[in-house]
């Protein structure tokens, strides 16, 4: 199915020295075709930029709606020399490419996980400095924090003790990743900007049972439901500082036009939901498509990762103004209606 969704965000909403960085400017986006890449493809032709995915799908189904405005080159980011092929021409890179799942399946992979990041990591900001880009923007995650920092986090932290076990690949991974790009800039003089996001849902986002993240994993399991339960893992006090994927988006583009430090900010919503609001939320949306009760039942016996996230974003707000503007009750509606849309009749419904 075609997708409908269109970015509510526009030049307006970013800062000056946004729009004339990314005006005219040709801007290479790595992992482009995704989840959050497509939103930030969508909101770099608002600025007037031309974009350039680099992506292994020859017809993205997230970027058929734009047609001929973007240039799609496939390009397999494990492959060197296909990375910097694909790279020439452009004078900024947006790293958005990643290898990251589930709780579950990122607990059990954690060696897998940290290769595939790090390996195309390497090929991207190297292709990078070669053909000379003129910025090059990190996105890392906020799973480069310990499981027990302080709420709410302070960017300070990002190297403290070992990052949440339930994420250690990818949290170390993203570690390393803000470390080569800062010595990147430090001994080759490469711009670099660093975003350091939290918790992303929206549209687009990945429903993949085996491999998607707590609020899809909530959606799907809403719509798949016959006997009126929601199953959530944990007795739901745990807690995450979810970003909508417009917020998200808008948050990475601000900070590498506007903070080329090779200093990470946090971007994030100033706001700690537990799972079990959370869970209330995508029930009370689900059952009002569906037009049946659906309750939360919690298993506290379910893997839960880190007990508490709560974005500091007092950095952010006094460095670039930043903040999110997407409530988490109004992002979550608009998800769960995107995947009725969308998504929900290619699901068998389970008892």
């Amino acid at each position: 199915m075609t997708d409908t969704y269109t970015t509510s965000v526009t030049a307006t909403d970013f800062h000056d020295d946004t729009r004339r960085f990314f005006e005219g400017r040709i801007v290479a986006v790595t992992g482009g075709s995704g989840f959050i890449g497509s939103h930030v493809v969508e909101q770099l032709l608002a600025l007037g930029a031309e974009p350039i995915v680099l992506t292994r799908k020859a017809q993205p189904r997230f970027l058929a709606h734009l047609g001929d405005r973007i240039e799609v080159r496939v390009a397999d980011l494990e492959d060197y020399r296909r990375t910097r092929e694909a790279m020439e021409g452009t004078t900024a890179v947006l790293s958005l490419a990643a290898s990251v799942a589930g709780l579950e399946y990122n607990a059990s992979h954690p060696a897998s996980i940290f290769q595939a990041n790090l390996q195309t990591f390497f090929n991207a900001i190297r292709a990078a400095h070669e053909v000379g880009v003129d910025r090059f923007g990190v996105v890392s995650s906020a799973c480069v924090y310990p499981r027990h920092c302080s709420i709410p986090t302070p960017e300070s932290e990002g190297f403290v003790d070992e990052p949440e076990p339930t994420n250690s690949g990818y949290g170390w991974a993203k570690r390393m990743e803000e470390y080569l790009a800062a010595q990147y800039a430090q001994e080759f003089g490469l711009s670099v900007a660093i975003a350091r996001p939290y918790n992303a849902y929206g549209p687009r986002d990945n429903f993949d049972p085996e491999s998607s993240h707590v609020i899809p994993a909530l959606i799907l399991k809403a719509f798949r439901s016959t006997n009126g339960r929601l199953p959530v893992w944990g007795d739901g006090s745990h807690s995450r500082s979810f970003l909508y994927v417009d917020d998200f988006a808008r948050g990475v583009i601000e900070v590498t036009a506007r903070y080329p430090k090779a200093d990470a900010l946090n971007i994030g919503a100033d706001e700690e939901t537990t799972i079990a609001r959370t869970a209330t939320l995508v029930a009370k949306f689900a059952s009002e498509i569906l037009g049946r009760e659906i309750t939360p039942e919690f298993d506290p016996r379910g893997l839960t990762g880190q007990p508490r996230r709560h974005c500091d974003t007092t950095k952010l707000e006094s460095i670039l103004g930043f903040r999110a503007r997407v409530s988490l009750e109004e992002g979550l509606r608009k998800t769960v209606q995107w995947f009725h849309q969308h998504e929900n009749h290619t699901l068998p419904a389970d008892a």
